[in-house]
């Protein structure tokens, strides 16, 4: 069926934009913790502290943080209180993980609203941090509303699976 090819095919596209973000973004762990080894020695051993290494750190892990949240969706790392669920048949899990959406929607939908209203008023008023370095927050408030949308679109075709699984009791199959 051709509604079947397409529905694989937007599948396999989210899924791959999930692995890709996750990919591109992996190596920034050792940004931070490069960040941090320095600030570590500048202050320590030389007694030299910098002004920019902890927001630094700060900034890079947090946009690490929600860029990987679609790769981790992807991949099931996300936690999961699973003492009763993994007993389930799994038909039943897919249902509860269908219900459950409900709530992922709602906070992936405001963080997409918010985060990009406060990403576009931020760009209007090149904000700073209001610290002695004052580096620029908007392009790490970008983040949000970015990161919001990729763990959306990984949530959806999560829950098409669930769907899929639920109404079927089949999983949809790559061919």
């Amino acid at each position: 069926c051709r509604c079947n090819q397409m529905l694989k095919k937007t599948l396999r596209f989210i899924d791959n934009l999930s692995d890709k973000s996750g990919k591109v973004i992996s190596p920034m762990i050792y940004v931070v913790l490069g960040t941090l080894v320095f600030e570590v020695f500048a202050r320590y051993l030389f007694n030299r502290p910098t002004i920019w290494a902890h927001e630094t750190s700060t900034f890079f892990y947090g946009a690490y943080f929600m860029l990987g949240a679609a790769y981790c969706l992807r991949h099931e790392g996300m936690i999961t209180v699973d003492i009763i669920h993994r007993r389930l048949p799994r038909r039943i899990q897919a249902l509860l993980n269908m219900i459950t959406f409900v709530f992922f929607l709602a906070v992936c939908l405001v963080l997409l609203w918010l985060g990009g209203k406060d990403a576009i008023y931020s760009w209007k008023v090149w904000e700073h941090t209001n610290t002695t370095w004052e580096p620029p927050l908007y392009p790490l408030k970008t983040v949000i509303p970015v990161a919001a949308f990729l763990l959306l679109l990984q949530g959806v075709a999560r829950f098409i699976r669930d769907a899929s699984i639920a109404f079927t009791g089949k999983e949809i199959k790559e061919n």
